[in-house]
């Protein structure tokens, strides 16, 4: 039942084998997606939510929260039946279902709840390494853009030891404040009541601030761009794409994710419970800062208390900027069908979510910062409903999910779910609207003039995502994937290359690159051979500079020129300036070169970071090919 297109996350699709596997092996093949979902429930955004809901309300908001892991719960196993049935992650199903102008108004929403949950990860981290190293928060916020190198390593590691990599973090966040939670010994019949709903829709103050927070609970919580990841990473599962292979997938899956979302709710509970008895209990009403949360963690370290929960915040926040990198992979390449390169789009992703960040602290003072860390838990609410009702939709589909579509009293929860989400989400921002007239009169004009037609416009997004799959319910066509799909293979005349280029370095590597040219064009060909000068005058002064560099180039070049031409070939040299990769595009272009050979040079990761990838860059600006060659070791 696997559709035709481009696999999510391709690299890793199905790189972990649960076949011939029996009993518990069996069960721990299939564990690891939940727990990097899980990871998302447990990042500085939630920290900060549970600390200022237990430290201003007690233990009155428990309920929302275990709401929310229910409603995650059960929106997370649809996410991974609509993976492991379709074959598809979420962004995909979109791409086939919507049309392209409304899957890149999505793509923009989802990319914005990526960035308020990095802002959240900014924040955490900030803090824990003022907390470690009593750095200004300003310094620890610009910091935190250095650990695109920490998410580059870690991807190229491989998708099992991310997840171990990630499920370790976790342990040493949840075990610290589970231990505390049963060292201080919080009220069990109060903490018993706080799972009974209270009214969130009074117009009081209280149920207003009351709202706003549980609202941040519930995107801290459920998570929107968890729901795109969590249907791809089951992919990473190879199984028999049978009915019975598909059904057990699926249930192990569901344990997978029951597991670890309860724990990442016990964890949380334990955190907003011990907010609560710390501050609450004491009279400190004020919503209390995450700044402030180590102390929660006194009664079992002591003094070295905020070095540790400097280190869990720390983890937590990059364990999250790991899951956040590949949730943003997904939805672009599913929602806009554009590929990039993972730490480009995590630097552009990290930058957009510093700039609030520093302009808060400027502004506002360290102490904003607590307040915008929880309008960044309420901005992923915001966006839920988004990927919530597409999610119902594409699980309800009988033609495309078969016998695996999801039940009607499946369907009624899940429903119930997005009414529930979408209801407060429509109160809060209702209510905050009316403030904003109330509180500044003279304004009235600019909101009615910009904020009101930007609700109106995605509240009519929101409608038409709602109603577009039950009035087209049939209509989904295969998305377009990166790199197309195969053709037709008729003709394999061998082709004759007249005019080839070889790019020269001047290292050992060159001797390989001429005799593959060689090997293509045999002595009919004409053999340009380039070599690209980089020294800073070349790069200013171009073709006027002839520096001593470039002067003994010329005359290498010359040397290989002679050779060839006393070999019987046909070669002519031609020197380049500046950008390696500009250069050689504009030689080939101008010099109308049938075929390229290119010398790789071998380097990986931070290398490519620090030299470039000229190959990869000159493939995508010549419309000839490039064959590269790799040195000898």
């Amino acid at each position: 039942m696997n559709e035709v297109g481009k696999q999510s996350l391709s690299n890793v699709h199905s790189s972990i084998n649960t076949e011939n596997k029996i009993g518990w092996r069996r069960i721990l093949a299939f564990i690891g997606p939940a727990y990097l979902v899980s990871v998302g429930y447990m990042d500085p955004g939630n920290w900060a939510t549970d600390i200022a809901g237990g430290s201003a309300f007690g233990y009155r908001l428990i309920w929302i929260l275990f709401a929310s892991n229910l409603i995650a719960l059960l929106l997370q196993s649809l996410s991974a039946r609509l993976g492991i049935v379709r074959g598809l992650d979420l962004a995909q199903a979109s791409k086939n279902a919507y049309p392209r102008t409304v899957n890149f108004c999505l793509y923009i929403l989802a990319q914005i709840a990526i960035i308020a949950c990095d802002l959240a990860e900014i924040i955490g981290m900030a803090i824990g390494l003022q907390l470690l190293f009593h750095l200004p928060l300003i310094w620890g916020v610009s910091l935190t853009i250095t650990d695109t190198v920490l998410m580059l390593f870690l991807m190229n590691r491989g998708m099992r030891k991310l997840e171990v990599f990630i499920m370790s973090m976790i342990f040493i966040i949840g075990v610290s404040f589970l231990i505390e939670m049963f060292i201080v010994g919080p009220d069990a019949l109060e903490i018993a009541k706080g799972f009974i709903p209270n009214n969130l829709f009074k117009k009081d103050l209280v149920t207003q601030n009351m709202l706003y927070i549980a609202i941040g609970i519930i995107g801290a919580t459920v998570m929107p761009h968890n729901l795109y990841l969590h249907s791809s990473l089951v992919q990473t599962r190879k199984i028999t794409r049978s009915d019975e292979g598909i059904k057990s997938s699926i249930k192990f899956n569901l344990f997978d994710t029951v597991i670890a979302l309860n724990l990442a709710f016990v964890v949380n509970a334990a955190i907003l419970i011990l907010a609560a008895s710390a501050f609450f209990k004491n009279g400190y009403f004020k919503v209390a800062e995450i700044q402030d949360a180590y102390k929660l963690l006194e009664h079992i370290f002591g003094k070295i208390a905020p070095t540790l929960f400097a280190i869990a915040l720390i983890a937590s926040g990059q364990s999250s900027t790991i899951t956040g990198t590949l949730a943003g992979q997904i939805i672009m390449e599913g929602h806009i069908n554009l590929r990039i390169e993972p730490w480009l789009r995590r630097l552009l992703t990290r930058i957009l979510a510093i700039v609030p960040a520093v302009f808060t602290i400027i502004y506002f003072g360290e102490s904003g910062l607590g307040s915008l860390i929880i309008l960044s838990q309420v901005v992923l609410s915001l966006q839920l409903g988004f990927a919530v009702i597409p999610l119902i939709h594409f699980t309800s589909n009988r033609k495309r999910m078969g016998k695996f579509a999801i039940s009607l009293k499946v369907k009624i929860l899940a429903w119930a779910s997005a009414i529930l989400i979408v209801a407060l989400n429509g109160k809060l921002v209702w209510d905050q609207l009316v403030d904003w007239i109330k509180q500044y009169p003279s304004g009235a004009i600019w909101i009615y003039g910009l904020a009101v037609p930007v609700i109106i416009a995605i509240s009519l997004l929101l409608v038409y995502v709602f109603l577009r799959p039950l009035l087209f319910k049939h209509y989904d066509v295969p998305a377009q994937v990166p790199h197309g799909l195969a053709t037709t293979i008729e003709d394999l005349t061998p082709i004759a290359y007249h005019n080839i280029a070889v790019t020269i370095d001047f290292s050992k590597n060159d001797t390989e690159c001429i005799r593959n040219a060689i090997m293509q064009g045999g002595k009919k060909a004409q053999y340009t051979l380039i070599h690209v000068v980089e020294t800073a005058g070349a790069r200013y002064y171009g073709t006027e500079v002839m520096d001593h560099e470039t002067q003994s180039d010329a005359d290498n070049l010359d040397t290989y020129v002679a050779a060839l031409t006393k070999l019987g070939y046909k070669a002519k040299s031609h020197i380049g300036f500046g950008n390696p990769a500009n250069s050689i595009a504009e030689i080939v272009n101008n010099d109308q070169i049938d075929f390229i050979v290119m010398g790789s040079h071998g380097h990986k990761a931070i290398k490519d970071l620090i030299f470039g990838t000229t190959v990869n860059s000159v493939r995508h600006k010549v419309n000839v090919p490039v064959l590269v060659v790799k040195p000898k070791n």
